[in-house]
C-alpha cells in the first residue's frame, strides 16, 4: 500500500465489498482508502490472495468506483476482528482518474 493516503476514513458514505459469497457493506469509520488500496476491519477472516470487488461511494456527488482488488494480509482474530489489506488491481483509467480527483478536492 502507499504511504498517500488519498481519502480520510470519513470521504465515502458506503464502502461495499464483495467476495465469493462474503459481502460486507463497510462504513466511512471503517475504511482507509489509499491510491492504490483500502484497508478495513472485518468480523470474518479473508484468505490471502483473496479476490474481492469493490464499490466506493462519494458523499460529494454520489458517484461510485467500482474495482477489483487482491487481499494481500489479514491480520487478527475472531475475538477482536481481522485488519485487511487489499490492494486494487486493474484499475481502470475512470476509476484512477476518479480517485485522483478525490485526493485533488480533499488537498484544495
Amino acid at each position: 500500500m502507499s504511504a498517500r493516503k488519498i481519502e480520510d476514513a470519513g470521504s465515502f458514505q458506503q464502502v461495499t465489498i464483495e467476495a465469493r459469497q462474503t459481502r460486507l457493506a463497510l462504513s466511512p469509520g471503517s475504511v482507509i482508502v489509499h491510491k492504490s488500496g483500502i484497508e478495513f476491519r472485518s468480523p470474518a477472516p479473508f484468505s490471502p490472495w483473496a479476490e474481492m470487488v469493490m464499490t466506493l461511494q462519494s458523499p460529494r456527488d454520489g458517484g461510485k468506483i467500482h474495482c477489483n482488488g487482491v487481499v494481500i494480509a489479514c491480520t487478527g482474530n475472531k475475538h477482536t476482528g481481522y485488519h485487511v489489506s487489499l490492494v486494487f488491481t486493474g484499475l481502470s483509467r475512470q476509476a484512477q482518474a476518479r480517485l485522483s480527483a478525490m485526493a485533488l478536492n480533499q488537498i484544495l
